[in-house]
């Protein structure tokens, strides 16, 4: 049986649309993990025509699967698979001041504050963003803002009630430095591939679940 989880309620604050040049993003629950990679993606600028990067342990890759290509139209995905955290962190910062990548995606777990300020450091020298993919919010890290992402129903198919619409998810801002904490709706526009606020509701409706409609993007 899959447990119930409340959304946080919604947020009066403007959502931050411009990404800051490192954050963290972690999934719920580890069913969540396809939303957040699917948040990630979409924290790169929209007119940036660079590639996208990820480096995770391949036991990371043996987990959650990669990344599904037609569902990543417009992105250019470099997959770099690593033995170790070591390993990983080094190919982020070395991606992330090169300037050759728009985004760079690290499941690293137990980084410490002096890595994460190189890779901050590393970002703003390359005009990069960098993201990383922890397990957990524990822990110092120099990211400007902490998300955590869940996965949602999707939005109602204007032309079919029994289909699924667009992919939604939660992205709540457990952190950001000089913003306030809070928590957006967001849903795939599948004419841009990219996220985009979902239609102000009431409330954020029933708790996010695993099944058909909600948010996808990584296959085995």
């Amino acid at each position: 049986m899959v447990a119930m989880l409340p959304f946080p309620a919604a947020s009066p604050e403007p959502f931050p649309e411009a990404a800051a040049p490192l954050e963290e993003a972690c999934a719920s629950t580890p069913r969540d993990m396809a939303a957040t990679v699917l948040f990630a993606l979409s924290r790169r600028r929209e007119d940036d025509r660079r590639p996208a990067l990820i480096a995770a342990p391949r036991a990371w890759f043996g987990e959650y699967g990669r990344p599904y290509g037609p569902g990543l139209a417009g992105t250019a995905l470099i997959l770099t698979p690593v033995s170790t955290a070591a390993e990983a962190l080094w190919v982020l910062e070395q991606a992330l001041r090169s300037g050759a990548v728009s985004l760079a995606l690290g499941a690293v777990d137990g980084a410490s504050l002096a890595q994460t300020r190189r890779l901050d450091f590393a970002a703003r020298d390359g005009g990069s963003t960098g993201l990383m993919l922890p397990r957990s919010l524990d822990g110092l890290s120099a990211a400007r803002r902490r998300w955590r992402v869940s996965a949602a129903l999707s939005a109602p198919d204007a032309d079919d009630l029994r289909a699924p619409g667009q992919a939604r998810l939660i992205a709540e801002m457990t952190r950001g430095r000089g913003e306030r904490p809070g928590a957006w709706m967001l849903e795939q526009d599948d004419e841009t591939h990219r996220l985009r606020l979902a239609d102000r509701l009431a409330g954020f409706g029933p708790a996010p679940i695993a099944g058909t409609g909600a948010a996808s993007g990584l296959a085995a």
